[in-house]
């Protein structure tokens, strides 16, 4: 845990100093804007997108008990980009686009996933679900992309990948009020999770209905990603990052699944700003990497202790 904390003050470090202009210390008016107006509301909104989605992708794993469920088989990633891919291609004028669609198309992608699993109650189910609505919303935002005005569609698969670009304070606003009703609710579903873990059968003897408490542990899981994909957009496979990141290092927990995502993504955004300045890289195309090669890197060693 203490490794992380400090991996985490030097993300927030970098993430404040590094850049064009490099800023030690804030003196002039320029630098002042440029780390309080430019970077920090960024720096908040990577720490609070990659907490949520690890912490989701924890709910998931655990209560299914299937290390591959991930946030982007929710329906809710997948929905916030498809309404949002379908306002521009489409141009309808959204009030607070692309953050108002994007939480509308969260919603819908994560209710329909909710109503579909209410009979389901084994984790395979549940799971093979989630991925039938989330590839018929990929299908859509996929449509919608291609027909968008070549002038557009450079913005919308920027936004698309996952990217912090233009966050300032006002957009957090959102953020802080979903967390109000987020937090909370994995706070009540989270010591069921934990009987899950022991399987249905214990989860029955304790009480529990495995179904119905899977589609809570849904629902929390979808809350969590609705509020941070809506303005920050699908930074994909946090949720699967860091909950075996957070294990490897001896740390299953949900703070520390959280702290794990939130310096993945808030590190993953400087290198994203400053690795080929002037250009900016994707935010999510860096989680994507750094996912596949932990996958490569784990299922490799699961083989070779298996030889």
């Amino acid at each position: 845990m203490r490794v992380l904390l400090v991996l985490g003050v030097g993300v927030v470090v970098a993430a404040l100093m590094v850049g064009q202009p490099f800023v030690l210390v804030p003196e002039t008016v320029l630098e002042q804007v440029v780390v309080w107006r430019l970077r920090a509301p960024r720096l908040v909104l990577g720490l609070l997108a990659g907490g949520c989605l690890g912490v989701a992708g924890l709910l998931l794993q655990e209560s299914l008990r299937n290390p591959l469920a991930v946030p982007e088989l929710l329906g809710v990633s997948s929905g916030a980009s498809a309404a949002v891919a379908s306002c521009v291609a489409f141009g309808i004028a959204v009030p607070g686009a692309p953050l108002t669609p994007a939480l509308v198309g969260a919603a819908i992608g994560g209710g329909v996933t909710l109503l579909a699993v209410r009979g389901a109650s084994s984790p395979a189910a549940v799971l093979l679900i989630g991925a039938a609505v989330s590839s018929a919303c990929q299908a859509l935002m996929l449509a919608s992309t291609a027909i968008a005005d070549s002038r557009e569609q450079g913005v919308l698969v920027r936004y698309l990948l996952g990217s912090l670009t233009g966050t300032t304070w006002p957009v957090l606003g959102p953020v802080a009020i979903g967390l109000a009703v987020a937090i909370p609710a994995v706070v009540l579903v989270w010591p069921r999770v934990r009987l899950l873990r022991l399987g249905d059968d214990e989860a029955h003897s304790a009480g529990l209905d495995p179904g119905r408490t899977r589609v809570l542990v849904l629902a929390a899981a979808s809350l969590l990603v609705a509020v941070v994909v809506g303005p920050a957009g699908p930074i994909a496979w946090v949720g699967f990052f860091a909950p075996r990141l957070a294990r490897r290092l001896g740390a299953d927990s949900v703070l520390a699944t959280a702290l794990v995502g939130a310096v993945l993504v808030a590190g993953a955004d400087v290198l994203a700003r400053t690795v080929l300045y002037p250009v900016e890289l994707p935010v999510g195309g860096l989680t994507a990497f750094a996912a596949v090669a932990l996958g490569l890197l784990t299922g490799r060693s699961a083989w070779s202790s298996r030889g």
